[in-house]
């Protein structure tokens, strides 16, 4: 029997959903449930197209409680500056948890992704993150570190942030946007090891296949948020980082193992401190975070279905309530 299925465009998504603590708020309460139990999370499946320098993530996942439960498809495809278009991209299609019809199809183009994982960062810097901030650092130049430093700010607000890029130009402009958008100091670094060391908070946003932070850098009440090792040949921390940090802490164990910081760690067969506690036990008081103001913590994130339903179940309610 034919039913009524929305379709909402990205211009839409964007009138209805934005980066603030309500989002940090609806994304830290996803972790929640994860550490909580009774969510059904499959693994991600993953496909690199290597003649494209592309590939394709497809996550999902049921939360106790929630009425639908959302499919994401995520593109990246890393040529496409060059031809002019947005290196990543996807969608999310709502399915009904009573019946499995189809009820919404997001045409996010990736912004919904984009907003979930800017705020898993901020969960990350809310509970690991040393309660005073001066400087914020951010390996990255494109879109997902502006927002990993604009999220941040929203929890942990500081006064300067350093980016640092291969493209120092690429590098300026990100300094720049990130100067204007939150009327801070901010400065392009040529030199990443100065940034982690001038810095208490640091995000790697990058598509790295080699660590872009030694662990000869880590430093008393340093916070590192890793985000872009969610792929198996990927990597962004040195692994003898993880053994160093007084707490190492994944959004999903089993993710992280295959796909995250973790599995390069394990690879090299340095790492012997057993499970580590993942995010939404640190968020529930169920695992410890950060002791000690001069602690040393990291956190890696992959990417959960979790995030993405929680997202598109929330811009979806906000969509039949009448306010698009």
């Amino acid at each position: 029997m034919p039913h009524d299925i929305a379709i909402v465009s990205e211009d839409q998504l964007r009138a209805l959903v934005g980066l603030d603590t309500g989002m940090i708020d609806l994304t830290e309460r996803a972790f929640v449930a994860l550490a909580s139990g009774g969510v059904i999370m499959p693994p991600i499946m993953s496909m690199e197209l290597h003649d494209s320098n592309g590939e394709v993530d497809a996550k999902t996942a049921y939360l106790p409680g929630f009425d639908s439960f959302a499919l994401k498809v995520s593109t990246g495809f890393y040529g496409n500056a060059a031809l002019g278009l947005p290196n990543l991209n996807g969608l999310m299609v709502l399915f009904s948890v009573k019946t499995g019809m189809v009820e919404a199809v997001l045409l996010d183009n990736g912004y919904l992704t984009d907003l979930r994982t800017a705020a898993a960062g901020a969960v990350a810097a809310r509970h690991l993150a040393p309660e005073s901030v001066e400087t914020a650092g951010v390996i990255g130049t494109g879109m997902q570190a502006r927002l990993q430093i604009e999220a941040a700010h929203l929890v942990r607000p500081f006064a300067r942030v350093l980016v640092h890029g291969r493209d120092m130009d690429k590098a300026q402009t990100c300094a720049d946007d990130l100067a204007r958008a939150l009327g801070i100091k901010a400065q392009a670094v040529e030199d990443a090891q100065a940034l982690v060391r001038d810095s208490q908070l640091v995000v790697t946003a990058t598509a790295s296949r080699a660590p872009v932070i030694d662990a000869g850098w880590l430093h008393p009440g340093l916070h590192i948020t890793a985000l872009g090792s969610d792929a198996d040949y990927k990597n962004e921390i040195d692994p003898r980082a993880l053994e160093r940090a007084d707490a190492y802490i994944c959004d999903r164990v089993s993710q992280c193992e295959v796909l995250g910081e973790l599995r390069s760690a394990l690879a090299a067969g340095l790492w012997t401190k057993g499970t580590p506690a993942e995010l939404g036990e640190v968020v529930t008081g169920a695992k410890p975070g950060r002791r000690a103001q001069s602690d040393i913590t990291i956190c890696d994130l992959t990417g959960t279905g979790a995030q993405d339903t929680a997202i598109a179940t929330h811009a979806y309610a906000l969509y039949t309530s009448g306010k698009h």
